[in-house]
Order: C-alpha cells, then structure tokens, then sequence
C-alpha cells in the first residue's frame, strides 16, 4: 500500500511516498541514492529499525514502513545490496549496522557524508547533519522529530517531513565534500574509510561497538 503526499520540507513542497512493507517493484532511482533509516533508538541489541527514507536527488521521497514481524522487503533490499548504486549517508555505520542485523544485507558501495566532513572540516568538531547542512547549503532543518515513536502504525506529517528532509540534501553535501576533499588532497583515504564501513558495522554488531582494534593498547 502506498500513499501520496505533499509536504513542506525545510520551505520546500515536495512528494513524499509512504510505502507500507516494501518498496513498489515500480520504483526506479536514477543514479545514487540516499538513504536514512529511523529506528527506535540507537541501540543495535535492542531496537528494532522501523523506516528507510530514500531519494535520488529528484526532488521526490520514498519511505518504506517495514513490517518487524518479518522485514520481507525484496524490492528495497534490492536497490540497498545493488552493487551498481552508489548509496549516500550521513553516519552510514549505523544504517549499514541495522540493514545488516534486521535486512540481512550488506549495503555496498555507500558514501558517508559525516565521515567526509571529519576528514574535510577539520576546522571544527561539529560534524551532525544539521550542523552541514547549514553551513555547506545554507538550510537550516529541523530535528525536532528526532526522537519520536518511529514504531508507530501511523506516522505523523510531521515525521514524515523530518523523515524526508535526511534524505534530500545528501546529493548536494556530497558534491560540496568532494570538492573540499580533493583540495585537501583525502579523496583516496575517504573512499577508503567508505569501502570498510561495512567492515565496521559488522565489528559493532559482532560486539566491538566501543573499541578500537588498533589501539596499541
């Protein structure tokens, strides 16, 4: 089941699609993707993952409310494990983690917009995506829905709208890190950072979450 809205999201009018269980086999994105998942908290033992907002930059959303009882999504793990879509995130080892515990997938390749900060804006610590967005775009998004009941069977107009905003400027910070990234000479190490976060997720999941294998002691 899909349902059709329009929305205002960060001052502008945009589609968003909820899409009940799975994405439509319909659906096609062109180019990368970005991706965001909503989940009942931040814990990878305890909660469950609910949402995954996609876009191709188009100007349209799409929101799949998965079924937790079985998480049977064919068409969305498809696009999210398709090795030929580059998939763009912000802080990906978490997404990455949930879509490997509950989707049984690895999500590859992926872009994290928060690991490129780090690597590019070394001039401050504030790396959230709020905090981005304003400053590289110029839009200020709101994260009042933030910590909202995302297990719900009816979402609000208002988390879909925050569930919308994560994934449509993604594209934009992406084109803007890269130009950052290549100036200070850290492409090659950023995709490097990108090809292990699934690497990382998997440590997480496996119970490495808050330790740093590396370390010499």
């Amino acid at each position: 089941m899909t349902r059709k809205l329009s929305l205002t999201v960060d001052g502008r009018n945009i589609v968003v699609y909820l899409h009940k269980g799975d994405l439509p086999e319909t659906v096609r994105f062109s180019g990368a993707v970005a991706v965001d998942s909503e989940t009942m908290g931040l814990s990878l033992v305890r909660d469950p993952l609910c949402l995954v907002q996609l876009s191709d930059g188009g100007g349209e959303a799409h929101l799949v409310q998965l079924d937790r009882a079985s998480y049977d999504a064919p068409n969305l793990k498809r696009v999210l494990s398709d090795p030929g879509v580059l998939k763009l995130f912000h802080f990906a080892r978490f997404d990455v983690a949930m879509f490997m515990r509950d989707l049984s997938l690895v999500c590859a390749p992926i872009y994290c917009t928060k690991t490129a900060s780090r690597l590019a804006r070394t001039y401050t610590d504030k790396h959230g995506l709020k905090d981005l967005t304003k400053e590289l775009l110029g839009r200020d998004i709101s994260k009042d829905q933030q910590s909202s009941d995302w297990g719900a069977a009816e979402l609000t107009d208002a988390q879909l709208a925050y569930a919308a905003a994560d994934v449509l400027h993604l594209h934009a910070l992406k084109e803007k890190l890269d130009t950052m990234l290549a100036r200070e000479g850290r492409l090659e190490i950023a995709q490097s950072c990108f090809d292990f976060l699934p690497s990382r997720a998997a440590l997480d999941l496996a119970g490495w979450e808050s330790v740093d294998i590396f370390a010499h002691s």
